[in-house]
């Protein structure tokens, strides 16, 4: 675990270990050398390391001549917001996403404020590998600022989202999971703003996490027994950079990342019409409720920026993936948990139902994943061996190979950091997803 996984998203390593100062510097500079002239915003989630790595990227972004404003800690999507309000030239958020508090990593944006294509993402690796840093004369060198107030633009345009008024009306009780991620600082000035008596947990930036990081049922348990006892009317769980959001019912129960995306399509397109857009591994619950409201369902292929691609071609009015992370365009085209707070409460209020009653009225599957070790030059006859298999599918090659029936899907695509293969499966029942992704590893065991 203390490689360093370097891809055209982004990396992330152990600090100390894989991720050093030294390479995060040459990957920022790799990045500034892909971008126009003008100022490079950096943020960060919170992590102990956090401070040391933006002190380390602003230093060799100033000594490539290029202008840095420093924004310190923020929301992954926050960073989207603020790279168009300050008409940054690009973006640097430090994080490691859900990973334990050893590791960091970078995540990079465009111009437009989301995250970077794979395309441009490729020419950053490029540079990384090839290019050394072209380091200026001192009176070429770049300034760093600093802007901690920029940030509660991001938090107007979520409220600007939802009927401020009609969940005020409401005075729900809400428990906010932070854990000790960014996810706070705005997270519990938006609950406010709505009304929401707020109970905090974890709500110091510090990066010192009481639970493992990555909001799944088995992580949360803690959290579901301090719902009971805050009386919570819902709970909301974020990870460590705030752009995905898990769900606990005032039941506390966990309701799920995936369905955080359905709430959320569901509750806009009650409002507003339009193409929503999903990745090919997220549940199947956003395509029925399009069919619900006559609005059409594509998919991307695996990854934020492919969906924020299909979003934009198509002019989805919302997209997003199942791992709880909802985008809407009228905030920006990066994965967003306050968002997605903001309209699960709008929602709320709406039906004047209990969050566990409108869950029961969305469209319900079991979802099962899997992985299967395989070299990767067997990956195409493997595929192929799987799509002979069953048939009986509809087969679609955009990511890997999804294998569609009218009550299930499969999908089985490589891993773009280990030499395994992962399976997919979603149907009515949790045996029937079991049992495709059984079925699948003993074709892929004999290839």
């Amino acid at each position: 675990m203390s490689e360093l996984i370097i891809s055209v998203s982004g990396l992330r390593g152990v600090i100390g270990q894989g991720l050093t100062p030294e390479i995060a510097a040459r990957y920022a500079c790799a990045f500034a050398a892909e971008l126009p002239p003008g100022s490079i915003l950096i943020t960060r989630d919170g992590r102990a390391s956090g401070s040391m790595l933006a002190d380390a990227i602003g230093a060799a972004l100033c000594a490539v001549g290029r202008d840095v404003c420093d924004a310190d800690i923020a929301a992954t999507p926050t960073t989207g917001v603020l790279v168009r309000h300050l008409e940054a030239v690009g973006g640097i958020q430090i994080s490691a996403s859900h990973n334990p508090a050893e590791f960091n990593g970078m995540k990079l944006f465009s111009p437009a404020g989301s995250v970077l294509t794979a395309a441009a993402g490729k020419k950053v690796l490029a540079r990384y590998h090839n290019e050394p840093p072209r380091w200026v004369a001192s009176e070429n060198v770049g300034r760093v600022t600093r802007d901690t107030e920029s940030a509660r633009v991001h938090l107007e345009r979520v409220l600007e989202c939802v009927d401020q008024t009609r969940i005020a009306e409401q005075q729900f009780r809400v428990l906010l999971d932070s854990n000790h991620g960014a996810g706070s600082l705005l997270g519990r000035p938006l609950l406010e703003a709505l009304g929401c008596t707020v109970t905090l947990l974890g709500g110091e930036p510090d990066g010192q996490f009481e639970h493992t990081p990555e909001p799944t049922a088995e992580n949360l348990q803690t959290v579901c027994q301090q719902a009971a006892a805050a009386r919570a009317d819902v709970v909301f769980c974020q990870d460590p950079d705030a752009d995905r959001l898990a769900i606990i019912d005032e039941q506390s129960n966990y309701i799920g990342e995936e369905f955080t995306l359905a709430l959320c399509v569901e509750h806009v397109l009650s409002q507003t019409p339009g193409a929503v857009v999903t990745n090919c591994s997220t549940s199947r619950m956003t395509a029925d409720l399009a069919d619900k409201y006559g609005a059409t369902c594509f998919r991307s292929a695996v990854g934020e920026a492919n969906v924020v691609e299909c979003m934009q071609r198509e002019n989805a009015v919302f997209g997003g993936e199942g791992n709880g992370g909802p985008i809407d365009p009228r905030v920006g085209y990066v994965r967003d948990s306050l968002l997605g707070m903001a309209l699960v409460l709008d929602l709320m209020a709406a039906r004047n139902k209990p969050i566990s009653e409108i869950v029961a009225d969305l469209p319900h599957y079991e979802i099962h994943k899997t992985k299967v070790s395989l070299d990767r030059d067997k990956i195409p006859a493997a595929l192929d061996a799987l799509e002979a298999t069953f048939a009986d599918a509809k087969a679609n090659r955009l990511d890997g190979l999804r294998l569609d029936w009218e009550n299930a899907w499969l999908l089985v695509r490589a891993s773009n950091t280990e030499p395994v293969v992962r399976a997919i499966a979603e149907a009515e029942t949790r045996a029937a997803a079991e049992q495709l992704c059984r079925r699948a590893g003993e074709v892929l065991a004999g290839v």
